[in-house]
């Protein structure tokens, strides 16, 4: 007797020892999805999405709102595009710019980004 077929004899062996139902234990039949956690996940998604983008964007707006409403002359102000000027007249919802001595320019008031502090043209 060979060792190859020596093996054989161990391995078929071990098939009797060990129930059928180990060998083909059939796969347990998939559940059904729980509604309420498919629930709980889409609203916790929902919440996520508020606090992180809706409320912050919320915000940002309501303060940008603010800072075109309380344009005055004589304001330092930069615009979304980065031109710096400072205020020569306000047209409705429109604002003139001062950019230099000879250069004047007419801007949407939302195209303002920010408010300088006092002096900052002076300084550049």
């Amino acid at each position: 007797m060979n060792i190859v077929s020596s093996g054989l004899k161990r391995l078929s062996g071990l098939s009797i020892l060990l129930p059928a139902s180990v060998w083909a234990a059939p796969a347990p039949p998939p559940g059904e999805p729980n509604p309420l956690i498919t629930i709980l996940m889409f609203g916790g998604l929902f919440l996520f999405m508020y606090l992180m983008i809706i409320r912050p964007q919320r915000k940002r707006q309501k303060e940008h709102r603010q800072l075109v409403m309380n344009l005055a002359k004589g304001d330092e102000v930069v615009t979304n595009s980065g031109i710096l000027g400072k205020v020569a007249r306000i047209e409705g919802e429109y604002l003139v710019l001062e950019v230099s001595d000879t250069v004047s320019l007419k801007f949407q008031k939302q195209a303002v980004h920010a408010v300088l502090p006092k002096g900052t043209l002076k300084a550049i």
